[in-house]
């Protein structure tokens, strides 16, 4: 079993990274707890004329650096504490890749895929409604996250514009591009990472082509770094989704992938075609490849499951999917793993991107925005992998390390006790 929240658990990893800094208590006292955490229940008016409830939050960790910045997540087993741990994972995540940001999130417990359109769109402006005196393009700045996707973050932005009386593109960031979106956004989180595996592949022991890739879940991060992936001239040997998950040693169509997706079904439903085989989703942890590529939800790689891994590295897609137990036993494995506070910091580092140019109301090409995010991810990937093998460290608690130094001489420049003793 696994000992303590998931809260706990995010939190033991600022801790191991305290041990390689001297870092004073100040700095972590601040970094435990989040600055702000508001819970509401939005009440909507549903297409049959009841009224339905649905509680929201939207939590601020740490605005030392700058603004908060996260995305808005629709799920039913949405909680308060894993909300608090996703801003926290924001702050550090943002300090890794050296944004002027802090860590923000917010959710809404309720499944969307219950709601008609209409629902949809009034439950996204209930949110606003309801938090438009906490965010806001100086303060906090929303985005998009699990079952939200652009036209949501479209109707937050109108809603906020028609409460404050003017435009304020700025005040959230995925939006459509025909309303101040960035070019470069939809497949950002998994570009970035993509990025990433390509500049240390050498280092990774990976092959430069070839590459035999599993990819858990297949959502928006799933199906882009597939797609770009298979581009390479890589495999993608394994997918799953919340319906089944498939298998083809000589490579998966990504194209019949990605129909089946936009039809509503399950990948599931290509098994049997083509030499294609039924896998367990449980089971895709265990195929045979070089890279695994989780990008669904926390927690999917555990203790009663990591030893079972046979890839070389694992691309953390998806936030906190990897336990602090699961990384124990792969470390012990030799198992590489790419932490989410890097992997996946390119969806919010071209939110970065869309903020900047929403601020300066001058837009850039499509290809400015990949070059800019490239530079970045190698820039900061790099540096984690040089502190990694410096020290004999985990590429996670480099990367924890590499944000802490940040995040610490920020807070400390407000003074310590220390400087309040002396």
């Amino acid at each position: 079993m696994q000992e303590g929240t998931i809260l706990d658990r995010a939190l033991t990893r600022l801790d191991e990274a305290a041990r390689h800094l001297r870092v004073d208590g100040d700095v972590l006292e601040r970094l435990k707890y989040p600055r702000e955490t508001t819970k509401v229940r939005l009440m909507i008016r549903m297409d049959d004329g009841s009224r339905k409830s649905f509680l929201a939050w939207r939590c601020r960790h740490d605005d030392t650096r700058g603004p908060t910045k996260g995305g808005i997540r629709f799920h039913p087993d949405a909680t308060a504490e894993e909300v608090e741990t996703l801003a926290f994972w924001m702050t550090v995540k943002c300090a890794v890749m050296n944004l002027p940001y802090g860590g923000g999130k917010g959710a809404v417990q309720v499944d969307p895929r219950t709601l008609s359109k209409a629902e949809l769109e009034r439950l996204s402006r209930a949110y606003i409604q309801a938090f438009a005196r906490i965010i806001g393009p100086d303060r906090d700045i929303p985005a998009p996250d699990v079952y939200t996707n652009s036209m949501i973050m479209g109707w937050m932005a109108d809603e906020y514009a028609t409460i404050v009386g003017q435009s304020v593109p700025a005040v959230i960031t995925g939006k459509p591009i025909a309303l101040g979106g960035s070019l470069g956004r939809n497949d950002a989180t998994a570009r970035g990472g993509y990025y990433l595996v390509r500049h240390l592949a050498r280092e990774l022991g990976l092959p430069p082509d070839g590459m035999r890739v599993a990819v858990q879940g297949f959502g928006n991060a799933g199906q882009y770094i597939a797609s770009l992936m298979r581009a390479d001239g890589h495999r993608i040997v394994a997918v799953s989704d919340s319906g089944g998950a498939v298998y083809r040693a000589a490579g998966l169509d990504i194209g019949a992938l990605l129909e089946a997706k936009a039809a509503g079904r399950s990948v599931a439903s290509l098994a049997g075609e083509n030499g294609v085989q039924a896998l367990s989703p449980e089971d895709l942890v265990a195929v045979e490849c070089d890279l695994l590529v989780p990008a669904a939800l926390e927690d999917m790689i555990h203790e009663r499951n990591a030893d079972r891994i046979r890839a070389k590295v694992v691309l953390e897609l998806a936030n906190g999917p990897v336990t602090p137990e699961a990384d124990t036993i792969l470390d012990r494995k030799g198992v590489v793993v790419l932490p989410d506070i890097l992997a996946n910091a390119g969806g919010v580092t071209v939110s970065y991107f869309e903020w900047v140019q929403n601020r300066q109301g001058y837009y850039w090409s499509e290809q400015e925005v990949h070059e800019r995010l490239r530079a970045i991810m190698e820039r900061e990937g790099r540096a984690i992998w040089a502190l990694s093998r410096e020290r004999g460290i985990s590429p996670r608690t480099a990367a924890y390390v590499h944000a802490l130094s940040r995040l610490a001489s920020a807070i400390e420049a407000h003074g310590t006790q220390q400087f309040f003793a002396s």
